[in-house]
């Protein structure tokens, strides 16, 4: 993203309106409501506006300490028939500027919803143009700090592994940063309606993402008669979230979206599906993935290919099926690279380091500047382990991996990421349930038969939680199904613009077999929405 010319707009921004800041005179215990100011996002981001809102650091002192947001809007193109806003969270928590502006999502959910909202995105408090949390001086010391591997799993990795992430409290709350003991859902659910306020809405519109769903879940709780819609898609179950053993669903989903992947790429044969043999891919997969586990492998141009590796970018590329399970660069012909390489097949031994390079970039996303400080990874672990109650010692992390494992080969991959967590004080003002409210206007639940990210599980929790919810199913592959499926856009366009809600129990039909789709046809707007949530973070 042009990050440097939208700082500068923020930048301004907060120096130019000093009517931003809250007034003196306010209620000691109602939070003033913010006064936005839009201005033009720049030449770059033509149709777009920006602004920045000032809200309480500590919604226990309303009237103290205060923290800015950056928010980015595309107005209405109909103001004749203009509805409202729509509140738009992409997931992460990262950036929601980068989606709405960099990648065009505001451009494209505005046409969907026919010019009738203005579409805003934010930074969430602690995340990139907002005040960002910042643990490390540069890119390169975070690089350095988040040093494979990826998630223990021989016998002497485990305490090192452990020791060394738990240290990620020091780097990050040391240097007195005061957002950082204030960036839990709930702190950004009071931000939420802050907003909603401070754009004229009576009550909220708002469509989440992955975490997003996490986000609206919490302000449905909270603020439960102040909602006109409000639709999560690729959903996470509160309960479990809150408890830090999202990991247990999670794993087996992402098992089980592995052998869809397995099976469709059988079922599409050879030709489009690198990875299948006449033996079946699953008894390949098996075979690779248990070679690597018993000892890592060294190509002939040094490369090291680990277990944790092989299971981290299968588990990120398993979440795209339409853009990365396919072609020359996909998840299939990856690991056929590497099966051909490990299992001693020498006519294609060199092409598993040619794919896996640039792939395995792409768990950490790290850019590598000194000028644009890359905050993605520093703002998930404010807010995770702000809003979740991991365990206090290497041992509850060890116990409840031993379960884990004996599950997937993914669960501890997703697990072991939040041992940064053990010595991270959980916010005191989380919310940590009861989840049961019953909202002014029913939500909209959205959930994937076969997303790894977000488990299908999550949904039918959740609309078993809200007590007035709608479910509604995509019957794919892949994290969330907003972008991917037609059906579903439709539905949730109906529900946004005019609350209609699907009939109960409507199911999406899945989009054809990835491996069977034409490349000038998949989706990329599926790409960009789960780039943003593609991490054991959610």
């Amino acid at each position: 993203m042009r990050r440097v010319g939208l700082l500068l707009v923020f930048g301004v921004l907060m120096l130019a309106f000093p009517t931003l800041v809250p007034p003196a005179e306010a209620s000691h215990k109602t939070p003033p409501v913010p006064v936005l100011e839009w201005v033009s996002c720049g030449p770059e981001f033509p149709g777009t506006e920006c602004t920045t809102a000032t809200v309480p650091l500590d919604y226990d002192r309303p009237n103290g300490a205060s923290t800015q947001l950056a928010l980015g809007r595309v107005p209405a193109s109909d103001q004749a028939n203009r509805i409202g806003t729509v509140f738009v969270h992409f997931g992460g928590p990262s950036s929601g500027l980068e989606w709405l502006l960099d990648l065009g999502f505001g451009h494209i959910i505005s046409q969907q919803l026919q010019g009738r909202f203005d579409v805003v995105g934010f930074d969430q408090r602690g995340i990139g143009a907002s005040e960002p949390l910042r643990c490390f001086a540069t890119n390169e010391e975070q690089a350095a700090f988040f040093v494979p591997p990826f998630f223990p799993h021989q016998a002497d990795q485990y305490l090192p592994y452990y020791q060394h992430r738990r240290q990620l409290a020091d780097e990050c709350l040391d240097d007195d940063q005061a957002i950082a003991r204030h960036m839990s859902t709930a702190d950004v659910a009071r931000d939420l309606d802050l907003l909603r306020q401070a754009v004229g809405d009576p009550q909220l519109t708002y469509l989440g993402f992955s975490y997003g769903s996490y986000l609206g879940t919490t302000y449905a709780n909270l603020f439960p008669r102040n909602i006109r819609a409000l639709a999560i898609d690729g959903v996470l179950d509160p309960r479990l979230w809150s408890k830090g053993r999202s990991s247990a669903t999670a794993g087996p989903a992402l098992q089980e979206l592995l052998d869809e992947f397995l099976r469709l790429c059988d079922e599409a044969g050879p030709d489009q599906c690198a990875f299948t043999t006449p033996d079946g891919s699953s008894a390949r997969w098996d075979a690779l993935s248990a070679t690597l586990l018993a000892a890592p492998f060294e190509l002939d141009d040094g490369t090291t290919l680990t277990y944790d590796l092989l299971v981290a970018v299968t588990g990120i590329l398993l979440d795209e099926p339409e853009t990365a399970w396919a072609g020359p660069d996909g998840l299939a012909a990856l690991l056929d690279g590497l099966a051909d390489a490990v299992l001693d097949i020498p006519t294609t031994a060199t092409a598993g380091p040619a794919i896996q390079g640039p792939l395995a970039q792409r768990l950490t996303a790290v850019e590598q500047t000194q000028d644009d400080y890359n905050n993605f990874p520093d703002a998930v672990y404010g807010n995770r382990c702000a809003d979740t109650r991991f365990p206090s010692s290497f041992g509850g992390f060890r116990s409840f991996d031993r379960k884990l494992a004996a599950e997937s080969q993914f669960g501890p991959w997703l697990w072991w990421d939040f041992s940064a967590c053990t010595d991270w004080p959980v916010s005191k003002d989380r919310h940590a349930g009861p989840w049961r409210a019953r909202t002014s206007a029913p939500v909209l639940v959205v959930g994937n038969l076969y997303d790894g990210n977000t488990p299908y599980t999550g949904a039918q929790a959740t609309t078993r939680l809200l007590r007035n919810s709608r479910l509604l199913t995509y019957a794919g592959w892949g994290h969330v199904a907003y972008p991917r499926s037609q059906c579903t856009v439709d539905h949730v366009t109906a529900y946004l613009l005019d609350l209609t809600l699907p009939p109960d129990g409507t199911i999406c039909p899945a989009n054809p077999n990835p491996f069977l789709i034409p490349t000038e046809v998949q989706a990329p707007l599926s790409s960009a929405v789960g780039q943003s949530t593609a991490s054991p973070t959610g």
